[in-house]
């Protein structure tokens, strides 16, 4: 099993397989029918915000201020206007660091709502967040043109992301 608590990269042959969707394609109207005794957790911006606009709250949100690779300042201005506790840590492109992992781990361990603000760029954060999280936690992510992607952990889908960490390399 590869040690997701190592910061891993993905060598550039491997990152088509991070674009393959994990989850089914919901829209807003989904959202309400989420079982709210389910953790929920939210990655990106547009995402995390949308959610929170049909007043729901995740358990943990994770974003970096950027929409496809434009600044996003709505749901940072959301967070900071609510006073979240939020953690900020660096998150390269195309790697998934130890302290992404670290941050991710600690917010499920809390027994408060937080916000995790990656300095760098928060995509791959759904790797730690279906790993880590207890089974039947729902993970909303966006995919860039489609929407937003809903995933529940369970072992199918623990197992598939697992096949994806073995792609990528130990960064040392």
């Amino acid at each position: 099993m590869t040690d997701i608590r190592r910061s891993r990269t993905i060598p550039d042959d491997k990152r088509d397989l991070f674009k393959e969707p994990l989850g089914t394609l919901i829209d807003e109207n989904d959202l309400k029918k989420l079982d709210d005794k389910n953790k929920l957790i939210t990655v990106g911006d547009v995402v995390s915000l949308t959610v929170c606009k049909n007043g729901i709250v995740p358990d943990i949100a994770v974003y970096d201020g950027m929409t496809e690779r434009h600044e996003m300042t709505e749901f940072a201005s959301f967070v900071k206007e609510r006073g979240w506790p939020t953690d900020v840590v660096g998150n390269p492109a195309g790697m998934i660091t130890a302290g992404l992992v670290n941050a991710v781990e600690n917010a499920l361990s809390g027994k408060t709502k937080r916000t995790i603000r990656v300095i760098g760029e928060e995509d791959l954060a759904v790797v730690p967040c279906i790993l880590l999280s207890p089974e039947g936690t729902n993970v909303i992510y966006g995919m860039p043109g489609k929407g937003m992607m809903l995933i529940t952990t369970d072992e199918r889908i623990r197992k598939r992301t697992e096949e994806l960490l073995e792609q990528t390399e130990e960064f040392k």
